[in-house]
C-alpha cells in the first residue's frame, strides 16, 4: 500500500476519534448534566416560574382527564338499571322474590284463561309466556313512567318552595323538611327519603345526588348538581334553585310545545294503523262469507300471518317517527 493512502487513512481515523471524543464525552463525564443544571439555576426567576406553572397545568389536565374518566365509569355503573331498580322506580315495595311470584300468578291466569276459552294448548301456552314475561315488564315499565310524569310535574313546585324557604332564613334541612311532609306524590317520598339519608349522617350534596338513581330524569339530576356544587364552593342557593326552577319550567312548557305540534303525526299514524282492522271488521258484517276465507282456508292463515308480521313493522316505523326524546 502507498504510504500516502496509509498517512490518509490515519488521519480519517484520528480525525473521526477527535470528533466522537467531543461529542461523546461530556455525555459520559456528567459534564452535559452539569451544564444543565447550572442552566437552570441560572435561569431567571419569571422563566423558572413559567417552567413549574407549565408542569402544573399539565399535571392538573392529566389529572382532570383521569377524574373525568372515573366518574364516568362510576356514571356507567351506577344507571346500569337492574330489576331492583325498575320496581324502586315505579314506588313499588315489592322484592325481586315477590315480583316473580306475582309474574308466575299472572302467566297462570291468562295461560288458563286462554285455554278455558279455546281449548288451545298452544295459544294457552303463548298466553302463559306473554303473561309470566310479557306482561309484569311492561305493567312495570307504565307505573315507572307514570310516576316520573308526576314527579316532573310536581318538582318545579319543590324548587320554588326551597327557594322562598332560604331566602326568609330556613335552612335548607328545614325546607327539605317541608317538603317531605306537605308537597305532592311523589316528590314528598323521594324527599322523605333525603331527609331519612341526612339522620344516618349522608351530607345533604351526596343525599340529594342519589335522588337521581331513583328518579332518572335531568331534572333530579340538575338538583342534585346544583346542591352538591352549593356545598362545596358556597354562593347563592336561592338564586341557583330559582335558575333551576325556571329551567325546569321553560323544559316543561317547551315539552308541551312538541306534543302539541307532534298530534297531527301522531293522530294520523294512529287512523293509519287502525283502517286495516276497521276495513276487515266492516267487511265481515258486509259479506262474512266473503272475508271468513282468510282465517279458513290455509293461504288465507298464511296471508293473514304475513300482513300482521309487516302491519307490525309498520306500526313500529310509525311510532318510532313520532316519538321525540325531551
Amino acid at each position: 500500500m502507498d504510504v500516502s493512502k496509509l498517512a490518509i487513512i490515519v488521519l480519517a481515523m484520528v480525525a473521526a476519534g477527535a470528533i466522537a471524543y467531543v461529542f461523546i464525552y461530556p455525555y459520559l463525564s456528567g459534564e452535559a448534566r452539569g451544564e444543565k443544571r447550572q442552566q437552570a439555576l441560572t435561569k431567571p426567576a419569571s422563566t423558572r416560574a413559567a417552567d413549574r406553572l407549565a408542569a402544573a397545568t399539565t399535571n392538573r389536565r392529566d389529572s382532570v382527564a383521569q377524574s373525568l374518566k372515573d366518574i364516568e365509569a362510576r356514571e356507567k355503573a351506577r344507571n346500569k338499571l337492574t330489576l331492583e331498580n325498575k320496581i324502586a322506580q315505579a314506588g313499588l315495595d315489592w322484592d325481586r322474590r315477590k315480583f316473580y311470584l306475582v309474574s308466575g300468578i299472572i302467566g297462570m291466569v291468562v295461560g288458563v284463561g286462554l285455554y278455558l276459552g279455546t281449548a288451545n294448548l298452544i295459544v294457552a301456552g303463548v298466553g302463559l309466556f306473554v303473561g309470566a314475561l310479557g306482561l309484569p315488564q311492561w305493567l312495570l315499565g307504565y307505573l315507572r313512567n307514570k310516576r316520573i310524569k308526576r314527579f316532573v310535574d310536581e318538582f318545579p313546585n319543590a324548587m320554588d318552595v326551597i327557594v322562598r324557604g332560604v331566602k326568609s332564613g330556613l335552612p335548607l334541612g328545614d325546607c327539605l323538611r317541608i317538603i317531605a311532609n306537605e308537597a305532592a306524590e311523589p316528590v314528598k317520598s323521594e324527599f322523605r327519603h333525603i331527609i331519612e339519608q341526612q339522620a344516618l349522617g349522608i351530607p345533604v350534596g351526596d343525599a340529594c345526588s342519589k335522588l337521581f338513581q331513583r328518579v332518572p330524569v335531568a331534572e333530579a339530576n340538575f338538583f342534585g348538581i346544583v346542591i352538591a356544587i352549593q356545598q362545596k364552593a358556597g354562593g347563592s342557593l336561592s338564586e341557583a334553585l330559582a335558575n333551576l326552577s325556571k329551567v325546569l319550567r321553560e323544559r316543561k312548557k317547551m315539552k308541551g310545545k312538541i306534543v302539541a305540534m307532534s298530534m297531527e303525526a301522531k293522530a294520523s299514524a294512529a287512523i293509519i294503523a287502525s283502517l286495516p282492522f276497521v276495513v276487515g271488521i266492516l267487511v265481515y258484517l258486509s259479506s262474512p262469507r266473503y272475508i271468513e276465507l282468510l282465517w279458513i282456508k290455509e293461504a288465507g292463515k298464511i296471508t293473514l300471518a304475513i300482513s300482521a308480521f309487516w302491519m307490525f313493522i309498520g306500526v313500529m316505523a310509525m311510532k318510532k317517527m313520532i316519538s321525540f326524546d325531551f
